[in-house]
């Protein structure tokens, strides 16, 4: 991504001055959020408006059987089918054509975490986003989600998971972007165990920055943990995203 340079000549008096123009790119990062199960893009939505103020393209959207109306049920919603919804939802981003394609940042919550993950293993991501990023076993791929065994899976994530036995961790494994890794402190359904096996998996990240958010549940269900993660990932998308832009352009 380098910045667009002109060299002018700048009248003076009967004399003439060298200078040179640089101005970006005319092409802008993208953002791509993922939400998590059972949710929607609202509040995805609120964060995008803040981060498309600095100069991204974001797209948010409803993986499908979460919003209701017509199509596939909740109840009959495979992984398969909402990773085909994620591929979908990058292409339609990345025909944008405002977009730099070079400059990519996928933001997944839980599920959509997960699929995030997955997703870099499929697309060409520069930049992952996971804020409690959930795990499930590679079996039964193409049941219905909600079908499965969440004992099973509740056990299975407080265990330390190996990357080459797990599709999201083993595409973790190969990323080399840079990753934002979010925990809240109190989770009930991503535990710790599980944040450590993603933060494991991420051997040839760019770089890997993990925060914490004290007191945080799950689903953020205070304002101030909402605050918390808005700031941490709004800082993160400005140092990554737009702050590498910049120091191209004052280094050029």
């Amino acid at each position: 991504m380098t910045a667009r340079s002109e060299t002018i000549q700048i009248d003076i008096d009967d004399e003439q001055m060298s200078g040179t123009f640089l101005s970006p790119k005319s092409k802008v990062p993208g953002v791509l959020f993922v939400h998590g199960w059972g949710g929607s893009q609202e509040r995805d939505l609120e964060r995008a408006k803040g981060i498309a103020g600095l100069g991204c393209v974001c797209l948010t959207f409803d993986l499908r059987g979460h919003t209701g109306g017509t199509g596939i049920p909740l109840t009959r919603v495979t992984r398969e089918d909402n990773l085909r919804d994620l591929l979908a939802a990058y292409d339609r981003l990345l025909a944008h054509p405002a977009l730099d394609t070079s400059a990519i940042a996928v933001v997944g919550t839980s599920y959509g975490g997960y699929l995030a993950s997955i997703l870099t293993s499929l697309r060409p991501v520069r930049w992952l986003a996971l804020r409690v990023p959930a795990l499930y076993r590679d079996d039964h791929w193409h049941t219905p989600k909600r079908d499965l065994d969440k004992i099973d899976l509740r056990d299975y994530r407080s265990t330390l998971i190996r990357a080459d036995s797990n599709r999201a961790l083993h595409a973790c494994s190969n990323f080399t972007g840079d990753v934002l890794l979010v925990e809240s402190e109190t989770d009930d359904y991503v535990p710790h165990a599980t944040i450590m096996s993603y933060r494991a998996a991420c051997q040839q990240t760019h770089s890997l920055t993990h925060r914490i958010i004290d007191g945080a549940d799950h689903a953020l269900s205070e304002p101030v943990s909402q605050q918390a993660y808005t700031s941490i990932l709004v800082d993160w998308i400005t140092e990554m995203v737009v702050g590498e832009r910049l120091s191209i352009i004052q280094s050029t």
